[in-house]
């Protein structure tokens, strides 16, 4: 997609409009007017869109700039562009991660839910129905943080190892069988960063600990027990609110591993079957039936899971409403705790995204299925308690967790809402450490590779030691706070 910028700077805001109608097309600046693009001008305080074709303009679209003109430059080529598609977002111009933290800074300032709604509306065009689940989200998640000291933490363990690679997933994750060798050799640096950990955190708090993937269940029981006892040697659990871990794939799933589960007192798993249609989950190259699914949820309950999440994704290849309904239906009539709904996203490195001329996607549709979950979710006594949106997200979507109340996923509100810290080890993990005084985050990264996150190790410790030693003095030493 190429395109061309005049009288302004605002590239980025440029692309990611562009990008709501043009998903998965790549970018090229041009510094004139081209056979097919699209321009973006400010000239004397008016901004003016087209989109040309043999550099004949095939519509055009121009708004007056009042001073807010990144935001005005999105309303402008937002409007052009839906115009020009005849397609709509409901999310308007917002493209952020976490709209909800709009409205609760609206909610902090005293606003009434009418007047967030039509502030919304107005200034980012996001529809009523968006706004208000905005609302619903943020609510729920303040019922959560409101409680946060700055002493309490959250731990994350990722585990990148999977069955095999789907056809969406863009995560680190190493198929276990071929990487089995180095199970014990990632257990052991697993270990060295909790240790960094643990003595600057092991006299906090650890209220929530949610080991995630990957998928960790594609440990052995041994393997898994191995990991959860250096987890409980080095930290205090006994007073954890929460305790997940992401059983994902139901073919990884037997009694000897739930058993291992049960022991350590995990308080919430989540087994993601994503659809149960038999053919979309062979097309997204999944190894499980949905007959494994349903034999690994009641083989849960069995051991006495009482907290359970499922995750499901909306907008699968070759899925109408009809198949999105039938799972809804299957899923729901399970009664899990709490269900997860992804809309499919095409991300960069899956290898969806590199055979994506081969799939036909219909937005609408999409629209269509998101509500029909949406609606039977609602029904079910469930209510949206976080969302987050991706980029390359299909249809400039979002995706929601709904649960029962009091079954809301701790962790994933802390992570998303950023006021609390969460420390994260493994692979491709990102700690944030919040100051919840100034607001300020501190993120500490790892390599992704699992191979470089080995041979690096010591060094990946030494730098998260270095940052939370300065972390910890800056926010701590009263020499630092005159």
């Amino acid at each position: 997609m190429e395109f061309f910028i005049k009288g302004h700077s605002f590239l980025y805001e440029v692309q990611t409009m562009i990008q709501i109608f043009y998903p998965n097309e790549k970018f090229i600046q041009k510094d004139c007017i081209s056979e097919n693009c699209i321009s973006v001008v400010l000239e004397n305080n008016q901004i003016t869109a087209e989109i040309y074709w043999e550099k004949i303009a095939e519509d055009t679209y121009s708004l007056y700039d009042d001073g807010d003109t990144a935001n005005n430059i999105k309303i402008c080529l937002y409007k052009l562009l839906s115009h020009y598609t005849n397609n709509y977002s409901k999310w308007g111009i917002l493209t952020g991660v976490r709209p909800s933290k709009i409205a609760g800074k609206l909610l902090g300032e005293g606003k009434s839910e009418n007047e967030i709604i039509v502030f919304m509306n107005e200034k980012y065009l996001v529809d009523p129905e968006k706004a208000r689940l905005c609302i619903d989200v943020y609510k729920q998640e303040e019922n959560i943080i409101k409680n946060n000291n700055g002493e309490d933490y959250s731990l994350y363990i990722g585990i990148p190892f999977c069955p095999e690679r789907c056809l969406y997933c863009s995560f680190s994750s190493y198929p276990i069988e071929k990487y089995q060798h180095l199970i014990y050799n990632y257990i052991n640096a697993l270990e060295k960063e909790i240790f960094v950990v643990k003595k600057y955190f092991g006299r906090k708090r650890l209220e929530n600990l949610y080991i995630g993937g990957g998928t960790p269940t594609s440990f052995s029981a041994e393997q898994l027990d191995f990991l959860l006892s250096i987890l409980t040697k080095n930290f205090d659990l006994r007073n954890l609110k929460e305790f997940t871990v992401e059983a994902g794939r139901p073919d990884t799933i037997n009694q000897e591993k739930l058993k291992v589960l049960k022991n350590y007192n995990v308080s919430r798993i989540s087994i993601n079957t994503q659809t149960t249609n038999d053919e979309t989950l062979e097309k997204i190259g999944r190894k499980h039936s949905v007959a494994d699914f349903y034999r690994a949820f009641e083989m849960a309950r069995e051991f006495g899971f009482n907290n359970i999440n499922v995750d499901l994704i909306i907008g699968l290849p070759g899925e109408n409403q009809a198949v999105v309904e039938n799972t809804i239906n299957s899923v729901l009539n399970l009664k899990p705790e709490s269900v997860t709904i992804h809309t499919l996203a095409v991300k960069r490195a899956s290898k969806l995204k590199e055979d994506l001329d081969k799939y036909n996607f219909n937005i609408s549709n999409i629209e269509e299925m998101l509500k029909i979950a949406r609606d039977k979710i609602l029904e079910s006594g469930m209510h949206p308690y976080y969302m987050y949106r991706q980029k390359n997200i299909m249809g400039n979507f979002e995706n929601v967790g709904y649960a029962l109340s009091g079954y809301e996923c701790f962790y994933n509100v802390q992570i998303m809402e950023e006021k609390q810290s969460v420390i994260a080890l493994g692979a491709g993990a990102t700690s944030k450490i919040v100051n919840l005084k100034t607001d300020r985050i501190e993120r500490i990264f790892n390599v992704k590779n699992i191979d470089e996150y080995l041979k690096r190790i010591d060094e990946m410790c030494e730098r998260k030691e270095t940052i939370l030693k300065e972390w910890f003095c800056e926010n701590n030493c009263p020499e630092r706070n005159k």
